[in-house]
């Protein structure tokens, strides 16, 4: 099963780099100077693989901090991150975030895991205290009221520098591989931050009605997130079905045999039928108008939902939503139901961070199991499928209007992640988030997407603890655990974010 290239890719973050040290140093010390910009040099490369980075060098002095600062601001750099490469001032370093107040990371990577100390000058002494100057800059950042984040490990190089009087290949020690794992989560954090900000979610139709967990500010959600709200109405999309042709039925047909299995009946539920020849043929139309109306609105996301009045021609139309919004969501376009936009928000997350992100809420509870069944009718994020997903033909969708194609399908098993994005009496958003693992536990056969997970703790002891946060009822569901990355994310995003 290949997946379809994404419809949008998501931006990469603009990351601030620079290193610093003490200009005093560079006459006293020859070659300590070149030394840490092989350093400098070194961190660039490393990061270029999750960003576009923005190098400015060393910063030396209060000089160069000012001039270090307008630079990055100029740049539009999400993120900054000081290389503590040796000892300097903390005026120097705060001379640079008082002019650009993206958020701060300082970088305290020691180039060895132990000093040559028979041998080991004063030179080679400061090439190696990255941490000295660390506390400083923390006293002078709180006293200024700026944030900070520290990461401390090894540089972890995999050559030694000729200069050098110790051993610096570091990059399969622990300390490297797990300082590298906490950068590589702030930049792909700060590239979720990014693309939020510059994306447009589309909202069609409106909120299940009486689902008052679900409905949201849109004034709020941009304030928050940076994110656009498009409202579309059916209308909209019914004029771009009427507008596809046969020839791209046919083709979204095989698209859609290409990523799916057709169903027979279900051996358990009346309802859930083998799909008809007319309900693929209308599901394929339908996924092709939506296609299209994430292109003419140049759509990140999209939630929806629509009660029509029975037997109208806009309940006909959305009874063909759910194939076309996984298609969608595979596609790097995730689609939420019942809309609710702040679930979008927490698959759109899960997408930028090539983790999935499949709409989700409880199904039932397996207490032989010690499991939690998690899924929805659609839609579902095919990436992440256990095999191909199963298209089942609906007799009825339950609790709404008309009939349709659903998708029945699991998440891989392995270690998961749910993301929860609610709201708080306040009017703030809140990310609850959660690891656990998904099991080959067994589920229903009734056209509804289930997955069977088992948190660290019991599920009546994992339930009374989820719903003390108060969440939204829906979530969405990622592969590996990515509780780290996600409260990076709420860092960086200056939202409130709780781990279970």
């Amino acid at each position: 099963m290949s997946m379809p290239n994404p419809i949008k890719p998501s931006k990469k973050p603009r990351a601030g780099l620079y290193s610093v040290g003490l200009r005093a140093y560079w006459e006293q010390f020859p070659g300590l100077r070149e030394r840490l910009l092989q350093y400098n040099a070194f961190i660039q490369k490393r990061m270029s693989e999750w960003a576009e980075v923005y190098n400015f060098g060393l910063v030396d002095a209060e000089d160069t901090g000012r001039e270090a600062g307008e630079w990055l601001n100029a740049q539009q750099v999400d993120i900054v991150f000081c290389h503590a490469a040796t000892y300097t001032t903390s005026s120097t370093v705060l001379q640079v975030h008082q002019r650009c107040q993206a958020p701060a990371v300082f970088l305290n990577l020691q180039p060895t895991a132990r000093m040559n100390y028979e041998q080991s000058t004063t030179g080679e002494w400061l090439a190696h205290c990255g941490a000295c100057p660390v506390p400083e800059f923390s006293n002078a950042f709180e006293r200024a009221g700026l944030s900070f984040r520290v990461v401390n490990g090894l540089l972890g190089l995999d050559y030694t520098p000729d200069i050098s009087l110790t051993d610096e290949t570091t990059h399969e020690r622990i300390e490297a591989v797990r300082a590298w794992k906490r950068i590589e989560e702030w930049l792909r954090a700060a590239g979720v931050m990014r693309t939020l900000r510059q994306s447009r979610f589309g909202f069609l139709g409106n909120t299940y009605g009486g689902m008052l967990d679900l409905y949201s500010d849109f004034t709020m959600v941009q304030a928050q997130t940076g994110l656009h709200v498009v409202v579309l109405e059916m209308c909209d999309l019914d004029r771009l079905v009427k507008d596809v042709t046969p020839a791209e039925v046919r083709e979204k047909l095989a698209h859609i045999h290409a990523m799916f299995r057709i169903s027979g009946d279900s051996p358990s539920d009346p309802i859930a039928r083998k799909p008809t020849e007319e309900q693929m043929e209308w599901s394929a139309k339908v996924a092709a108008a939506q296609e299209k109306l994430v292109r003419e609105y140049d759509l990140d996301a999209l939630t929806y939902y629509y009660h029509g009045a029975p037997g109208g021609a806009y309940e006909k139309l959305q009874s063909g939503f759910i194939v076309g919004h996984s298609l969608l969501t595979a596609g790097g376009i995730p689609c939420s139901g019942e809309g609710d936009l702040k679930t979008a928000v927490a698959m759109k997350i899960g997408d930028i961070a090539g983790a999935g992100g499949s709409f989700s809420e409880i199904v039932a509870v397996d207490y032989e199991d010690e499991t939690i069944l998690l899924g929805h009718d659609g839609p579902f994020h095919i990436a992440i499928s256990e095999g191909k997903p199963i298209l089942r033909g609906m007799g009825l969708y339950h609790g709404k209007q008309g009939t349709g194609v659903s998708v029945e399908a699991k998440v891989k098993p392995g270690p998961i992640t749910t993301l929860n994005v609610t709201q708080t009496g306040d009017g703030r958003l809140k990310l609850i988030i959660s690891e656990g693992r998904s099991t080959d536990g067994p589920i229903m056969r009734i056209g509804n997407t289930q997955t069977p997970v088992k948190f660290r703790l019991h599920p009546d002891d994992y339930m009374d603890k989820w719903f003390a946060e108060a969440p939204t009822h829906h979530c969405a569901m990622t592969v590996g655990h990515n509780a780290s990355l996600f409260e990076k994310v709420g860092e960086l995003m200056k939202i409130r974010h709780v781990t279970l």
